[in-house]
């Protein structure tokens, strides 16, 4: 979710579910270190509960990183071992780390030190050919030795040569079992089952056999499966899209006065009322690129009137 789940995106999240624990994008730990760290670890208080992904291989790297993160008042550091893609390997973090358990253990036990907030790792069930349940349950075991506190778990494997990170999200099959049968045989490690969850249904399933469930791009797309999956997890009411809406208007108001860019936040936008009359039209509103260039807030009214009798 890289360039995707920025605290803009976020915010947008947290309207539409009021219990998700969510997620920043991922963030080399390098980065956080020696970027502004208002730059890359801001938020808004009404994310919390987040946690902040980390990417990285050098544990003195991501126990400084931890560090800023709790300083910086998050609720839990994440290590993401299952990004597949070709950038991210060469720089020898991600997916390649699974082949590494001793080093992603390192790392663990270097953040379980560092911090007094949960330390947990997102991860695929394996890599290329490294991928049976013999690896995937020691590198658990290994992690539950590091003082791990829960495992994201990804229902496929890896392939990081010839498949882009696109094609990595499809191509390799999806094996619920398998994420099943590592809970039942850790039963006492949060598992939170990810990948291809994009119906209420399919939620259900997997939360009867894993502690939890992770949405990524479905989330994004359809901010209103959000707030299905937050009225069928915690019996609330979904918000409506167009609350969702006309609260995001009034985020976008202030964060305009603060020196924020339009476009930035109402791209996140484009995922409400899909499928509704008028939605094609709201979105090309949305992205008439000389009228967020201006900060024009007045698009957005403009958008949100195509909707409104549909949605209100």
């Amino acid at each position: 979710m890289m360039a995707w789940t920025d605290r803009h995106c976020r915010y947008l999240l947290r309207l539409a579910s009021p219990n998700a624990f969510l997620f920043t994008e991922m963030i080399a730990a390098s980065a956080v270190l020696h970027a502004k760290p208002d730059r890359l670890l801001s938020y808004h208080p009404a994310e919390h509960p987040l946690a902040l992904q980390l990417g990285g291989s050098d544990p003195e790297q991501l126990a400084a990183a931890a560090r800023l993160a709790t300083q910086h008042g998050f609720d839990e550091i994440n290590l993401n071992v299952g990004c597949p893609s070709p950038r991210v390997k060469k720089a020898r973090f991600g997916a390649c780390l699974m082949l590494e358990p001793e080093l992603v253990a390192r790392a663990v036990e270097a953040m379980r030190q560092a911090t007094h907030l949960p330390v947990s790792v997102k991860c695929r069930l394996g890599v290329d050919d490294a991928d049976t349940d013999e690896l995937l349950h020691a590198f658990a075991a290994r992690l539950i030795d590091a003082g791990c506190d829960a495992l994201y778990l990804h229902a496929r494997k890896a392939l990081l040569n010839g498949l882009t990170p696109a094609q990595n999200r499809d191509i390799p099959p999806l094996q619920p079992q398998r994420v099943y049968a590592l809970k039942a045989a850790f039963p006492t490690l949060p598992v939170i089952f990810n990948g291809g969850i994009r119906d209420a249904q399919s939620a259900g399933e997997h939360l009867q056999h894993t502690d939890g469930i992770m949405v990524g791009r479905a989330a994004y797309q359809s901010p209103q499966f959000v707030a299905e999956l937050d009225a069928l997890l915690f019996g609330t009411m979904p918000v409506a899209e167009i609350e969702v809406a006309r609260q995001y208007l009034r985020y976008m108001r202030e964060e305009l006065e603060g020196g924020a860019r339009l476009h930035d936040m109402t791209r996140h936008m484009l995922g409400l009322f899909k499928g509704g009359r008028g939605a094609r039209r709201y979105r090309q509103l949305l992205s008439d690129a000389q009228r967020t260039r201006k900060n024009d807030i007045t698009l957005v009214h403009d958008a949100l009137a195509v909707v409104l009798p549909q949605a209100a």
